[in-house]
């Protein structure tokens, strides 16, 4: 479900950006708006993002291989980063850029193509919501009763994350830029166009920096959520298994996890008896959470220590 979720999102975010990416640069080239330039790039940049999400889902979807055992599950995470660098540099560092230069050569928004810039941001805030609100219909289906700012920091799953963040990012965008057009047009000062732009640049970094940060920890590895995390350690015991020892649990992309665990198994000699409980408690570990498992137990005895080998001796007086 957050997979199919997650792409329906992409989708419809790719199809709202790059409509909104047109009509932004044909207002930019009938007024010269550098609040319209930074916001064409942006939108843009949003584009070719969610291109490279989609491009992640697929590849993360081969097969694994002898060279990559564990599979490609984590293609959506690399993916996932390049887009927070695309973010910083092609949107965010250009929009303050465009903001410096104009900036330093303000010039006001003249001719009769005034209007253009506004009836262009406005119908891009109304094309966006509708992504936004895509997005937050199919997270809405996965965070259960988690916040919003807690599904984006502990989702195991990139896309909803970026496209939410992206999103929201673009409708505070559009609102900055249609502050500065429209301060511009009110003033006759090009600077206000130029301090949208700058608003626009920062806003992005920000965001960029967010998403690098929370990719890079993907990357690096992260273990099960807490809930999925108890769920596996309270359907290990049973059938022959007394206790877990202790419990790893590592995310192999976002809907694979690798358990691997120690287990205390019950005192007997019998093989056959020690392995149909390994094999139950991997059935468990499988209908307890609602991602793909490789699971690995080990099975071991729990080394009691005895009270007197624990007790320290009386000192004299």
């Amino acid at each position: 479900m957050a997979s199919s979720g997650g792409t329906k999102a992409v989708v419809a975010a790719l199809a709202a950006n790059m409509g909104i990416a047109v009509t932004k640069f044909i207002a930019y080239a009938l007024t010269g708006s550098s609040s319209m330039l930074a916001e064409g790039v942006h939108s843009v940049a949003d584009s070719g993002n969610q291109a490279l999400l989609l491009i992640g889902g697929r590849r993360a979807k081969r097969q694994a291989s002898a060279t990559h055992q564990f599979g490609y599950g984590r293609a959506r995470y690399l993916y996932a980063f390049i887009v927070s660098i695309v973010l910083f540099t092609l949107g965010g560092c250009f929009a303050l850029y465009e903001a410096w230069h104009k900036f330093s050569e303000p010039h006001p928004i003249e001719g009769r193509w005034w209007w253009v810039p506004l009836a262009v941001l406005v119908a891009a805030i109304v094309m966006e919501s509708f992504s936004f609100r895509t997005a937050i219909v199919e997270t809405n289906h996965v965070r259960g009763t988690k916040s919003y700012a807690r599904f984006v920091k502990e989702s195991r799953a990139p896309e909803l994350p970026v496209i939410l963040l992206e999103d929201l990012g673009a409708l505070v965008g559009l609102v900055l830029a249609l502050f500065g057009v429209s301060m511009t047009l009110i003033t006759g000062d090009g600077r206000w166009d130029a301090i949208g732009s700058a608003a626009i640049g920062v806003l992005l970094v920000v965001i960029a920096i967010f998403l690098a940060k929370e990719m890079s920890l993907m990357l690096l590895g992260e273990s099960a959520d807490p809930e999925h995390q108890r769920a596996i350690e309270g359907a290990i015991p049973g059938d022959g298994i007394v206790s877990v020892i202790h419990l790893r649990t590592l995310h192999l992309g976002p809907d694979e996890v690798l358990v691997a665990a120690k287990v205390e198994v019950e005192k007997v000699d019998d093989a056959a008896h020690v392995s149909r409980a390994i094999d139950a408690a991997e059935i468990r570990i499988r209908r307890a959470i609602p991602l793909r498992a490789q699971i690995y137990l080990e099975p071991d005895l729990r080394r009691a220590v005895s009270k007197a080998a624990t007790e320290q001796p009386e000192q004299p007086e």
